[in-house]
């Protein structure tokens, strides 16, 4: 076998580990829900779609979910594009009456490199779109305040681009009449961050921060 051969084969091989191991990764999480998905039985009321803040929400108070009828599908570290990929799985084909959207911290943290404001935005749209297409009503939510991220230090704009984002956000949910959810104006410090009382990292809600996230979202739905 000459070289030109052998080396092509080398790169086919190559090239079907990469895809092996993507496909091994589940870089979405599609997994993470699955077997839940498979369980739910009935309409649920509402589904809450986000990154940890809405992860640790159920671990937090699981009654808030079980009583009202509502399903947490937030997950750990995602960023709205991870969102949007599984929007079908974890959001419309559960068949909610609401949707609540609460993200975009990860994607200011950078979590999977630089996003612009507009296309986090774009992402935010784009799950709005797909739940009304499929008469799931979409719920958008302020993203919490943060004065930085301690995973990301090298982020030192991050109550610049929360507020800009959270002014873009609503005026998006103004102009098609979408509910806002505006958790920001109720739990921001001066400076813009999560105080201690809310928070022990300044980014992750506790308890206390929840309760007060409750009373706010209850009302639109």
């Amino acid at each position: 076998m000459g070289t030109k051969p052998i080396l092509a084969s080398a790169i086919l091989l190559s090239a079907l580990s990469v895809q092996a191991a993507a496909q091994q990764n589940d870089w979405a999480q599609f997994r993470r829900y699955a077997e839940s998905n498979a369980q739910v039985q009935g309409t649920p009321a509402a589904v809450f779609m986000g990154d940890s803040i809405t992860d640790a929400w159920d671990d937090n108070d699981l009654g808030f979910f079980t009583e009202n009828g509502f399903l947490c599908r937030g997950i750990s570290g995602q960023t709205t594009s991870e969102m949007l990929v599984r929007f079908r799985q974890d959001v419309i084909d559960l068949h909610p009456k609401y949707v609540v959207i609460l993200a975009g911290t990860n994607d200011i943290a950078m979590n999977n490199g630089y996003i612009a404001t507009d296309n986090i935005l774009g992402n935010l749209i784009s799950m709005c779109e797909l739940a009304r297409a499929n008469k799931i009503k979409p719920v958008l939510c302020s993203v919490t305040p943060a004065s930085g991220f301690g995973w990301r230090p090298e982020v030192k704009d991050a109550v610049s681009r929360i507020e800009k984002l959270n002014t873009m956000i609503k005026a998006y949910a103004d102009s098609e009449n979408i509910p806002y959810v505006d958790y920001y104006s109720a739990l921001k410090d001066d400076e813009g961050g999560l105080p201690a009382v809310y928070s022990k990292d300044g980014v992750h809600p506790n308890m206390d921060c929840y309760k007060v996230m409750e009373n706010i979202v209850l009302e639109y739905l």
